[in-house]
């Protein structure tokens, strides 16, 4: 039996987790042991990981380093710590010279804690960095394995130090994962010396299992006006000021519409904010997030996404499985999936765009019907990547 390791960032409800869940859910126990390591626990998919999956304890230091500061200090100080105080002021003084994006923080969170987190003591076939960022530096760095993959669940353009950093990473492993053609592309322009290491593999998606999580997810309570939906991070990734501004556009055109929002993240004081400014507060509609979010895409009019970038765009294939029209931003890897005015509207990244797409949906019903009809007899799903996967880790 072969053993399988894989690490994630969390499983909070997002893309990249939800496709590692479905992998999991389809992986043949008879044949691979799986062990999986979170950087961050308490995500909303946990509690959806098949029971074959052994799920570790957190880091050490990750646990110290989630409690507050006074109380940090304290147990740190009790306990002879002092490596996990350094690590964690460090950082926290490093944060504070200027406003670091996602993959900078990454990158210096490792370079700052990874003498406080210890060596795997297991050896593993197959360790798989299931994500960019602290899930790859640590199968990189910490994590013995005869054979190491990293996912690129993202179009990864990297330059100056971040690209310099990572190439240190990625030469350690022996395959590189994208997950859309697009991606792969942009991986090779920023890496050309690791092209003959990638290969790509489609997020998984079933349309079994999302077709039955639909049944019995929630719904809206809103039941007369026309109901659009987002799924993803609350973050800038996610394009939620074109977001705010199409609602905006929208409103103001007189359009009877709720656009309702599932996801959280370091955006949400933000979006609130806007929600008031722009007076949305009975039209922009912020859900949360939920472990299944099935039932809110089947019973939605429009799903809508405002992506600046994306790996692949997990939302709109689920969107397209539940057969909901799609109106989305032309971000890189969009017509990797996307067939323009046949499964949905693909516009331009400005907030006009977007509002114009919803509009035609709503006020050209031959186009709508033409759009449900298509989505109807389109190919679902994408099971023969669970086929590359396995090849993958058996060559």
């Amino acid at each position: 039996m072969k053993k399988l390791f894989f690490v994630i960032d969390s499983l909070h409800c997002a893309g990249a987790e939800k496709s590692l869940l479905t992998l999991l859910s389809l992986i043949d126990y008879s044949k691979y042991s799986v062990d999986l390591q979170l950087i961050g626990y308490g995500g909303e998919l946990e509690k959806l990981l098949p029971k074959e999956v052994n799920l570790l304890s957190p880091f050490e230091y990750i646990k110290y380093n989630s409690l507050p500061l006074e109380k940090f200090i304290f147990e740190t100080l009790k306990n002879i710590k002092l490596n996990y105080l350094y690590s964690r002021l460090r950082f926290s003084l490093k944060l504070k010279e200027k406003n670091y994006g996602n993959r900078e923080k990454a990158r210096l969170f490792w370079e700052l804690s990874k003498n406080s987190i210890k060596i795997s003591k297991e050896k593993y076939d197959i360790a798989i960095a299931y994500a960019q960022g602290v899930p790859t530096f640590y199968v990189a760095d910490k994590v013995k394995a005869k054979k190491k993959f990293a996912w690129v669940n993202v179009s990864y353009d990297l330059s100056g130090e971040e690209q310099k950093y990572q190439k240190s990473k990625y030469q350690k492993f022996d395959k590189i994962v994208t997950v859309s053609d697009s991606a792969e592309e942009i991986f090779k322009n920023v890496f050309p010396e690791f092209k003959n290491k990638i290969t790509t593999i489609y997020d998984i998606n079933n349309p079994k299992t999302i077709k039955e999580m639909a049944e019995i997810g929630e719904g809206y309570e809103n039941k007369n006006s026309l109901k659009l939906l987002t799924v993803g991070r609350l973050a800038n990734q996610k394009g939620y000021d074109i977001a705010l501004l199409a609602a905006k556009i929208l409103k103001e055109s007189g359009l009877d519409f709720k656009w309702y929002v599932l996801g959280k993240g370091p955006l949400k004081n933000d979006i609130e904010k806007k929600i008031i400014e722009y007076g949305l507060e009975e039209v922009f509609i912020l859900l949360g997030v939920t472990s299944n979010p099935y039932g809110y895409i089947k019973n939605a009019d429009i799903y809508v996404q405002t992506s600046k970038f994306e790996g692949f765009g997990l939302a709109i294939a689920e969107a397209r499985m539940l057969n909901i029209p799609v109106v989305t931003t032309e971000f890189d890897a969009v017509y990797n999936q996307m067939i323009q005015r046949k499964n949905g509207i693909v516009t331009k990244m400005d907030a006009k765009s977007i509002a114009e797409g919803v509009l035609e949906l709503v006020n050209n019903p031959a186009l709508k019907k033409s759009i449900l009809e298509y989505l109807k007899n389109e190919k679902k799903g994408n099971l023969e990547e669970l086929e590359k996967f396995i090849k993958l880790i058996e060559e």
